[in-house]
């Protein structure tokens, strides 16, 4: 994200605000950047850069699209599927941290939910969630489960999702499976897919690898990194 207005900021003018921000493929600070600038100088401030991250960041979230929006264009789109998958971001332990340790990913952390398309793009990016909470439950406080029903869409989806409807098509469980039901499992794995590429998406930006600012701030990042990407994909 680079500013329309940087030949005024390196005069020392005040850069423009967020709202008129040119948004452009992320790339490296240039060294006249003020975040560069703030680290030469001990006089610069890392509060003012880290307002205009923080309102950068917020006006990209609020350009990702509602859940009813999201899943009208799908239609629109004519996909007769939607991937549905939970993705855990890593964050910093907090000193209340028992809400946010996940005992399937082993780690703290923030749910997050993803809707993604089958060749794996995403389409809607839930808020966050304390990492403890299931996948099932996350998807049905964000009313996933019963605004993929209304919309009319298959979604295939991990074991997690068990028991949410019969239009969450979800892997047989068990061992020592009969061929056809393996076959079935397998089919269903290549459908899945996609929506785990869709989260190795968000995680291909470093600042989610691991949170190090609020735990609460996942779900305004990743809605963000949705908007940057979908504009990169449209501007192919």
């Amino acid at each position: 994200m680079q500013r329309s207005g940087r030949s005024r900021a390196r005069q020392g003018a005040q850069p423009s605000k967020p709202s008129k921000t040119a948004i452009r493929k992320p790339s490296l600070p240039h060294p006249h950047h003020p975040i560069i600038q703030s680290q030469r100088n001990p006089s610069g401030s890392f509060t003012t850069v880290g307002r205009y991250v923080n309102e950068t960041v917020a006006l990209l979230s609020a350009r990702s699209p509602k859940l009813s929006r999201a899943l009208a264009k799908a239609r629109k789109d004519g996909l007769l599927y939607l991937i549905m998958d939970g993705t855990l971001i890593p964050i910093d332990r907090v000193a209340a941290d028992r809400p946010f340790y996940s005992g399937k990913h082993k780690k703290h952390g923030m749910n997050l939910q993803v809707i993604a398309s089958p060749d794996g793009t995403i389409v809607w990016v839930s808020g966050p969630l304390p990492g403890s909470v299931h996948d099932l439950k996350a998807a049905r406080i964000w009313g996933l489960v019963r605004a993929l029903a209304a919309a009319g869409f298959l979604v295939p989806a991990d074991k997690g999702y068990v028991g949410a409807g019969p239009h969450v098509k979800t892997p047989y469980k068990g061992k020592d499976k009969p061929e056809s039901l393996k076959d079935a499992n397998h089919s269903h794995a290549k459908l899945r897919g996609p929506g785990e590429r869709a989260n190795a998406q968000l995680k291909n930006w470093k600042i989610l690898t691991k949170l190090r600012c609020c735990p609460h701030r996942a779900g305004h990042l990743a809605k963000a990194i949705h908007v940057l990407q979908n504009r990169e994909l449209n501007a192919r």
